[in-house]
Formats: C-alpha cells, structure tokens, sequence
C-alpha cells in the first residue's frame, strides 16, 4: 500500500506511462475535454487542487525537461500568481506561446490531469526529458 508521495492509482499508470519526450497536460478546471486523451480528472471544488500543488506532485519523481504555457497567462496574472507557477516547476525552464499553438500541442499528449484551478490560463504542458 502506498504511503507517501502520489497515492492516486490512475494519476499514478498515467505518469508512469510517460517516456522521453513525451507531453503531459496539466489543465484548469474549464479545459476543454479532449475526447481521444486520457483524463484522470482531480477536480475536487473551485480551487482545490491546483495547477502548482499537482505540478508540485509529480516532479519530485519525474524528469521534465520544459513546461510550456499560454502566453496569455502572463498578461492575466499578477507577479504573486505567476510566481507560484514558476516555483512549481523547480527550476524548469518555462515557454510561453500563444494559447491557440499552445491547444494544438495537445492532442499529442500522452494524457491530461483535470484540477480545480480557476485561474486564467492556468495550464501547464510538461515535456518529459
């Protein structure tokens, strides 16, 4: 039995199933639902979990390479919200494009994790190592 760390089984087989390279979408709670991806969706209220708690999970034990993210996020947000992504992602360099190439990415991920975020443009696409 699981003790410590992620505890979730399904969000567990989906991390595990990510090689190099590969893409893993960590979406707010408005995402879109993308049929053809596997959804483990971790949405429990408005707000709880969030993008930065989620992404704060998984990298202790995952090799990410790149995070990338909407643009727009940065235009949204304030210095305090945008802060908190960039500490999340321990020192991962970050790449901001525009929201519509940002979507296009995708559907060539390995899956997308749901969480209750409500903030703008709160979505993350982590790129394995």
């Amino acid at each position: 039995m699981l003790i410590d760390g992620i505890v979730n089984p399904h969000l567990l087989s989906l991390v595990a199933r990510v090689r190099h390279t590969n893409l893993l979408v960590i979406a707010d709670a408005a995402f879109p639902f993308w049929p053809q991806l596997e959804t483990v969706d971790l949405s429990l209220t408005k707000g709880i979990p969030t993008v930065p708690q989620v992404v704060d999970a998984i990298l202790p034990g995952w090799k990410c390479g790149q995070i990338l993210m909407a643009a727009e996020f940065l235009t949204h947000n304030d210095a305090a919200t945008q802060a908190a992504f960039r500490r999340a992602g321990r020192g991962v360099a970050i790449t901001f494009e525009p929201h519509l190439e940002f979507k296009q990415r995708v559907p060539h991920a390995i899956g997308l994790i749901r969480t209750g975020d409500t903030i703008s443009y709160a979505n993350m696409i982590l790129v394995s190592a």
